[in-house]
Parts: C-alpha cells; sequence; structure tokens
C-alpha cells in the first residue's frame, strides 16, 4: 500500500487548527476521513483490550501482528479508502511511510515540539499521484501509558522476546507517554 510517490500539492490543504483553507469543499473528505479513522481506531482498540485481557502484552503483541493488518484491509473495503499506520519509527517495515506520510510526520514533530497538542494533529491535503489527484490525511497517534508496555524504555524480557521473535528488524522502541508514535494513514481517489 505504502509506496513512493512524486506528490504535487494543490493549492488546498488543512491548517493547523485542522480546517480547510481555499476549498471549503474538502470538509466533506476530512470529516469522512475522521470517521474511517475513528472505526478503524475503535475496532483496533477492542482487538488489543482483549489481547491485553487475554494475556497481556506478549499476547496483544500477537494481535498486532496477525489482526491489525487485517483490520485495516476489512476497513479499507468498507470505507473505500486506503487504511493503514505509519511511523517514523517503524516495527513492521510493510507500514514505511512513503514520501508524503514522512513530510507529514516530520511536519507532525515539529508542530509538537512547538507546542501543539499530540491529539489534534491532522493533515489533510489533495495531492496528485501518477495524473490522479487523490486526497491524502493523516491523524498523529500519541503515545499513551499503556503503549509504552511494548515500545517504551523498559519492555519487559517475556514482551521484548516476542518483539524480537515477531519483528527482527524492530525500531518502535523507546517511546515516553505523550510521544508521536505514528499516525493513521488514508488515502482516497477522487
Amino acid at each position: 500500500m505504502h509506496k513512493q510517490f512524486g506528490a504535487i500539492a494543490l493549492a488546498t490543504t488543512l491548517s493547523l487548527t485542522g480546517t480547510v483553507q481555499a476549498d471549503p469543499s474538502l470538509q466533506a473528505n476530512l470529516e469522512e476521513g475522521k470517521g474511517v479513522i475513528k472505526a478503524f481506531f475503535g475496532d483496533l482498540k477492542g482487538e488489543l483490550v482483549k489481547g491485553m485481557k487475554a494475556g497481556g502484552p506478549v499476547s496483544t503483541i500477537a494481535t498486532c501482528n496477525k489482526v491489525a493488518p487485517g483490520l485495516a484491509e476489512a476497513h479499507s473495503q468498507m470505507s473505500g479508502w486506503d487504511v493503514g499506520r505509519t511511523s517514523l519509527k517503524l516495527r513492521n517495515p510493510k507500514n514505511a511511510p512513503d514520501a508524503w506520510e514522512l513530510a507529514v510526520l516530520q511536519e507532525f514533530e515539529a508542530r509538537k515540539a512547538a507546542g501543539e497538542d499530540p491529539m489534534k494533529l491532522v493533515k489533510g491535503e489533495i495531492v496528485e499521484e501518477q495524473g490522479r489527484k487523490v486526497f491524502r490525511m493523516m491523524k498523529a497517534i500519541p503515545t499513551a501509558e499503556v503503549c509504552t508496555k511494548c515500545h517504551g524504555d523498559a519492555i519487559a524480557e517475556p514482551v521484548a522476546a516476542k518483539l524480537d521473535e515477531l519483528y527482527p528488524a524492530d525500531k518502535a522502541r523507546g517511546y515516553k507517554v505523550g510521544d508521536l508514535r505514528g499516525a493513521f494513514t488514508l488515502k482516497k481517489r477522487l
């Protein structure tokens, strides 16, 4: 799903507050995208909570490894959007950011460093990919306390062993509460 491309931003983008500038017709795509993210996050969070209750963080890692990609695909099929997650520090190399996503992740980091609330970091933009207009959208995923069990500085040995087994190239560790863990990423052809 994530491929490198030359994105040419058109004269429409979201402001730092998440409101659409220059083209109010994009508000519909932004609102629809927020709904897609909310539904995907709700299902993903439900599965992660089940995993934690069933067997703690080790069980939750298996959920992320096996269930999360299927949920992203199911939400893509249901919504008509390409749905995924990405990060500057990857656990799963299949979630590597493309050029547009990388730029937005870096922008989110800068906006957070400037004092913006990580819970409100959203960007939507019309870009051109292979001659077609596409609406791209990302929403930041801040690190919560529970996330540090698998993504923090002090990861318990059984959790670290399971991560090493399933994700030998894992870079998604060392996060603190409030850090930007990554972002939900959406794409819809216009």
